[in-house]
């Protein structure tokens, strides 16, 4: 098939490279154009493991083109994928400039019937806005289509490549068709093709953030709890998990949640309820126990070494929201960097991946450091924030010996607290009961 995606961030670039490793045409469309003269030259704008060596076999192959012209990739093309942002605006509800600016062109450039697939995660009800938006403009026929993503960072590719299901959402039997046609190659081993309401789609995409979200708080909650009454949220865990009705994704406690989904997709499906007179009590809560985590580590750094941390160094293992992503949007450790520096420590920081984009943001307040251990020499305390699998195994005896203090605050629960405690480590986990 002949495809063009519009937006080539992070779910734009991600499903044009799929789509075209499948064996379709896909043109990756983009106004930026130092974006595009970089991808181009096989520079790719994210760290996403296994996207960069998908996109040079797909460009060599020329089943996969970026371009800043997006006229010419629509009139070649029968499906077109909206990509682009929909950041929140100021009240939390998400902001479809961008949407409705793609809608424009494609009415501009469109010379026959086309289906527009909206892959950005938007609210109940923009197909319609899509659609009317196109119409307006053009005498051509088109069919409007939602189909969210589920990419989770850091596993994008195997996420689109062999996805759990795939969401269509449409109210025309052709245009099913079509679409199951195109995912096909996908669900080989029959994963389900959802076909639903255009609105159910869009729906479930934000359903689906939000109550995943919702467990992290509901174990962040619990892990709390725990620590006062002497229980070990590690065998709650174990206990609550094996029970098939719950199971054990996303019962990780920990120091909040971050990314550039989760916060933003639970601010704008209240903003919808809000705007249909609905409350949604139970994210309202989600967001405000998450708040409180991204504080908690450094609540124990405090409770520890006291109010006053100046002269003390703190290291810092992860700064991105998650692992295997550079992407530090929202990410609990710029809560913990600040808290602490707030509290006039120095800090010591080390990530596989994000330093770069941290570096924009924390600019020369923080030294970033050139490896997991050169992060901690001379550190009064360890503070892992974001669980990369180097961190997960360190040489402890080796730490002992280039640590000021031996203190280690984990905030993902990574360690064994029984044998740190017995080299000699003083350890603070989150809901553990050592």
């Amino acid at each position: 098939m002949h495809i063009a995606v519009v937006g080539s961030g992070y779910v734009g670039l991600v499903a044009a490279t799929c789509l075209s490793e499948m064996g379709n045409d896909v043109i990756c469309v983009d106004k930026d154009e130092k974006k595009i003269n970089n991808l181009n030259n096989s520079i790719i704008p994210i760290y996403e493991p296994g996207l960069e060596e998908m996109i040079k076999r797909n460009t060599t192959e020329n089943r996969l083109t970026f371009t800043t012209d997006i006229g010419p990739a629509i009139k070649e093309s029968s499906i077109i994928f909206i990509a682009v942002g929909t950041p929140p605006g100021e009240d939390g509800s998400a902001d479809l400039q961008h949407v409705l600016a793609v809608a424009s062109d494609i009415a501009e450039h469109m010379d026959g019937p086309k289906i527009v697939v909206n892959k950005s995660t938007v609210p109940v009800g923009t197909g319609d806005i899509v659609k009317e938006q196109i119409q307006k403009n053009t005498s051509h026929e088109v069919s409007i289509v939602s189909n969210p993503e589920f990419l989770k960072e850091g596993s994008a590719i195997d996420d689109f490549m062999k996805p759990d299901r795939v969401v269509i959402g449409t109210d025309s039997d052709s245009v099913a068709e079509t679409m199951c046609e195109l995912y096909s190659p996908f669900v080989r081993t029959n994963n389900p093709i959802l076909v639903m309401s255009n609105r159910s789609a869009e729906m479930t995409k934000y359903v689906a953030n939000s109550l995943l979200a919702t467990r992290i708080s509901f174990m962040n909650e619990i892990a709390n709890m725990c620590e006062t009454v002497g229980a070990d949220v590690h065998d709650i865990r174990i206990g609550i998990g094996s029970d098939t009705r719950i199971g054990y994704s996303f019962l990780f406690p920990g120091a909040g949640f971050g990314g550039s989904c989760f916060p933003k997709d639970i601010r704008a499906l209240q903003k919808t309820a809000i705007k249909h007179g609905h409350e949604l009590q139970v994210l309202k809560a989600v967001t405000e126990v998450n708040l409180a985590q991204k504080k908690l580590l450094v609540r124990k750094v405090v409770d520890h070494f006291g109010e006053d941390l100046s002269g003390l160094t703190i290291g810092i293992w992860g700064i991105s929201f998650k692992p295997n992503t550079d992407d530090i949007r929202d990410a609990p450790a710029l809560t913990v960097i600040q808290g602490l520096l707030d509290k006039g420590a120095n800090v010591i920081a080390y990530d596989p991946q994000a330093m770069e984009n941290a570096a924009r943001v924390l600019g020369d307040s923080v030294r970033f450091a050139s490896s997991t251990y050169d992060a901690v020499t001379g550190a009064d305390a360890l503070v892992l924030v974001t669980e990369w699998t180097e961190f997960r195994e360190p040489d402890f005896r080796r730490m002992i010996e280039i640590m000021n203090q031996p203190v280690i605050f984990d905030g993902r629960n990574v360690f064994n607290p029984v044998k740190l405690i017995d080299l000699g480590f003083s350890y603070y986990g989150i809901g553990r009961s050592v």
